[in-house]
């Protein structure tokens, strides 16, 4: 099958590197809207206008399924672009429920940009599953600018990190909840402020599971690095759009190639 995943920008590569563990005999067309990065400071109008030319555009490309790679357009443009298209699209939230589900007692923090944390779709969520009220929301828009340029473990970073965690008290906390996918890419350094139990809760693994049995595929459960094929052969499979313009030049390639590498060092870190 041919599998069409899109991003505002390069977070929806971690969405693609899951999928490259978990189905990885399917062929991908990853689409990054990177003359629209980052949604999380735009107009929800924006985001569903960007969000639908980036679906129709996969879908002209003959994909069986959509994945929204992205939980601001989500929350914006998942519902209409069902109604809109006939093939499958799976969208991604902010995985506050086994965030809940699976922790102790102690308080949830929910990271994500400021348009996802105020679309009703995860006010919805929490009200849903956060009956003991233990969900807080941390915005953290300056993560997905750093993310685009490779900026993973700069003075700057870490000083944004620092200013942003200093709002909260870390030791209060059971799970941090990566709301937006650019996030995965800063795993090692949230672990400079957030107790060693503190668990990094993302989306990636529920949304490439509940894409397979939705294609009805056959997910590894457990496809790490050593049965894992070289990232260098997946990209290879891997057909990438920017802003629906071919990606074939060598220095992005590679760009992308560094992303998929540092990824698969961050998925070692929960």
């Amino acid at each position: 099958m041919r599998i069409g995943i899109f991003d505002s920008g390069i977070g929806g590569l971690s969405v693609l590197h899951e999928a490259y563990h978990r189905l990885p005999e399917q062929d991908y067309i990853f689409y990054a809207d990177t003359d629209h990065v980052p949604y999380g400071k735009r107009d929800p109008k924006e985001i569903l206008e960007y969000s639908r030319e980036s679906a129709k555009f996969l879908m002209e490309q003959g994909v069986d399924a959509i994945v929204i790679a992205c939980n601001t357009a989500t929350s914006v443009a998942v519902r209409i672009l069902r109604q809109e298209m006939s093939l499958p699209i799976i969208g991604m939230e902010p995985a506050v429920k086994p965030a809940v589900e699976n922790t102790d007692q102690r308080r949830v923090l929910v990271m994500a940009t400021p348009v996802t944390l105020t679309e009703s779709k995860l006010q919805n969520l929490i009200q849903r599953v956060d009956e003991n009220h233990r969900v807080d929301l941390l915005p953290m828009p300056e993560l997905v600018g750093f993310a685009e340029t490779e900026r993973f473990e700069t003075p700057e970073v870490l000083d944004y990190l620092t200013k942003q965690f200093a709002t909260v008290h870390p030791e209060d906390y059971a799970a941090l909840v990566l709301g937006c996918t650019h996030f995965n890419y800063f795993k090692n350094l949230y672990r400079n402020f957030f107790p060693a139990d503190t668990a990094l809760v993302d989306g990636n693994q529920g949304t490439v599971r509940y894409l397979a049995k939705l294609l009805s595929l056959d997910a590894e459960e457990d496809a790490g690095e050593v049965r894992f094929k070289m990232v260098e052969e997946m990209t290879e499979r891997t057909v990438y759009y920017a802003s629906g313009r071919p990606v074939t030049e060598k220095e992005t390639l590679e760009h992308f190639l560094r992303l998929h590498n540092r990824l698969e060092e961050m998925r070692e870190i929960c």
